[in-house]
Order: C-alpha cells, then structure tokens, then sequence
C-alpha cells in the first residue's frame, strides 16, 4: 500500500513523491510497466481503475469479456490484409473520431442499437453529411458483424431499426455545362497543369490513376493507355503511397483520342525541359517543375484557382471525371463502353453516380421525340 507525504494510506499502487506528485504504478498481463503521474490525486487513481479494467478486458481468449476499443484493434488488423489502405484508413477515422467516444470503453456485449443509435444522432448533431454518416455506419456494422460470426455477441445491434439516414445531405456533384467546360478549358490555357487537367476530361482518369501514370503504361502506335496502379500522397506519413486501383475493374485499357495523344507529347516535351529529375520519378508521365509527382490534394488548390480566374462556380478534379462521362453520353456512346472505359464493376454505378444529362441535353432529347408525343396526344 502506498503513502502520501503525511503517511495517509493512497491504496495499492499509489504513491506521492517528495515533490508533492502522485504516482500511480501498474504492470499488466504481459509484464509491461506503466505510470502516471499528476498533481490530483483523484486523476491518478481514476487512471488505475481505467487502466486495470481494461488490462481485464482485453484478451482475445475471452472476448466476450472484451472492451469494443480492443476488438476493434483486432478487426481492423485483419482488415488490413484483406481491403485497400484507403478504406482501412477511413475505418480507423470514423472510428477514432465517431464510434470510440460513444462505446469504445463499453463491453462488446454489452453494446446495444441505442448505443449505434447515438453515434449516428451525435453525429448528425455536429453536422455531418448524410454520407460520412453512412460510412461510419458500414464501418460499426461490419465490426459488430464479425464478432457476431465469430460467437461473441448473438445479434448484431447495428440493426435495420438503427437509424442512420440523417445529416446534411451530401452535395450534388453535376458535370460541367458545355459553355462551363470551354470557359474553364479558356482560363487553363498555360496553367501549370493544364495538360492533367485536359487530360482527364479525355479519358475519365481518376486523380490518383493520373498521378500514378507511367510512360510504359502508353503504347502510342495503338493508342491506349493501360491503367496499373493508383498514387497518392499522405501527408500523415510524409511519403508517397503506391497501390492497385480502387477494384479488379480498375485494372483496365483506355482508348486514346487524337487530342489525348497531343496532350501526352505536349507533356513529354515539357517534361524534357525540367532540369532535374530523380530516377524514382522519371517514368511518371505528369511531373512539377521540381520532377516529381504532383500531390493530389495540389490539383484541387490549383483548379479552384482557374475557377476564380474564370469566375465559374468551384469544382473538385472528379468533377471532371463526371464531365468526361456526360460527354461521352451525350456523345452517343453506349453505358456498357463507358462502364469499362470508368473502370466500374457494375453499370449502375456509371449511370447514378457518374453521369448527369444537362438542361441542353434534356431540351435536345424531348425535341427529338417532340413528334412522337403529338402524335399520340392526337
């Protein structure tokens, strides 16, 4: 049993130093030593009771004793060698931020649908978008479901009657007008990405699919383009992280239009003229004038400063994916062709999410059937 400065009994484990300091001291079931240390007395002792439940807690050999935070360390380890990084990554966030402060210190059988109910209520609350609480919602279902596969709870409390379509709706994402594409394309012109930006509306590349694009993955005699690899750059990790692309679908050959050439030797060229270029970059097709890749985040700051130039409304670099889809569309081109070209694994993907036909286009459509109508009308 510990003492304070005045020989006053603080419990097993609890000392005051010399200094005045509490100190509180505890080895857990693997033998690792801990402390904590505060001028509170109460802090110091709340510590020990936190930090002893969840040494209790927290053994996969009796997981239904287990706390929520600990399976989901257990979860997500498995989902690491399973999905992209790209969704481990969103799974930790919604975690971290969303889910941990409401049941991360909970029983895992101990959690009930109220429980999942206020996470998506609290987050709704903090003004959230409708979608980043859906995310969520697949990220503490899936958990939840695991354990429920593995014995450890018998229902999932993630359930239908758990509300989570609440929150700010996302916004609409449209693709450019045809008179808003060319004024944008107009305020490009000598930007230093303008070549990207042209680029993308020419073949419907997603941005980490541009950053990612290598000259051995373009054979100009047959004009195409292969797509391998995604890239992006993380900022949490200061580096560059490559990876597959976003499905199997994503692995794919895109045809190349003649102005889609042009751009490609454009760059080639520009690239010629950048002094220096480390060897690790020097098969990237799109490069700064420093010779390395462009970070992703980059091309959004750039392009809502063409934006601003052209005095149009702010948009992202997949809104140009949108574009290069509606105008493929509009172009006469089949859904299955683009379905490919996107790298979407069904079609319905390509026509929810991708293309929207534009006030011109509805005009143009009705007018073609405008006989149609009046004959039956008649």
């Amino acid at each position: 049993m510990g003492k304070d400065l005045k020989g006053k009994e603080l419990g097993e484990g609890i000392y005051q130093q010399s200094n005045g300091t509490y100190c509180a001291r505890f080895v857990d079931k693997f033998g690792k030593r801990k402390s904590k240390r505060s001028k509170k007395l109460q802090e110091v002792k709340q510590w020990l009771v936190d930090t002893r439940y969840i040494d209790e807690h927290s053994d996969l050999e009796h997981a239904s004793n287990m706390i929520v935070d600990y399976w989901f360390e257990y979860w997500i380890s498995i989902k690491e060698k399973t999905v992209r990084p790209n969704t481990v990554r969103n799974y930790r966030e919604r975690y971290q931020i969303n889910i941990k402060k409401v049941i991360g210190k909970k029983l895992l059988t101990e959690v009930k649908p109220l429980h999942c109910q206020l996470i998506f209520t609290n987050m709704a609350d903090e003004g959230y978008r409708t979608s980043t609480i859906y995310q969520t919602r697949i990220a503490l279902y899936n958990m939840l479901e695991f354990a429920k596969e593995n014995d450890i709870i018998i229902h999932n409390p993630c359930k239908k009657s758990v509300k989570s379509d609440m929150g700010k709706p996302s916004e609409k994402k449209e693709a450019l007008s045809v008179d808003i594409q060319k004024q944008f394309l107009e305020s490009a012109k000598g930007q230093s990405y303008e070549n990207q930006y042209r680029f993308i509306l020419q073949t419907g590349l997603r941005t980490g699919e541009l950053v990612g694009l290598k000259w051995k993955d373009i054979d100009f005699e047959e004009k195409t383009l292969k797509i391998e690899r995604s890239m992006e750059y993380r900022y949490t990790t200061g580096a560059w992280r490559v990876g597959e692309p976003k499905s199997k679908s994503g692995y794919r050959t895109i045809p190349l239009t003649d102005e889609a050439i042009r751009i490609l030797k454009s760059q080639k060229a520009k690239n010629q003229n950048i002094k220096y270029i480390p060897d690790e970059w020097a098969e990237q097709v799109f490069l700064c004038r420093k010779g390395e890749p462009v970070k992703n985040s980059t091309y959004d700051t750039a392009l809502f400063k063409i934006c601003d130039k052209a005095n149009i409304k702010r948009f992202s670099m997949h809104v140009l994916r949108h574009t290069f889809a509606t105008r493929c569309i509009e172009g006469g081109m089949l859904p299955k062709t683009l379905q490919k070209i996107l790298g979407h694994s069904n079609i319905g993907i390509t026509m929810n999410l991708y293309v929207h036909i534009t006030e011109e286009e509805k005009l143009k459509e009705i007018n073609m059937v405008a006989n149609a109508l009046n004959l039956v009308s008649a």
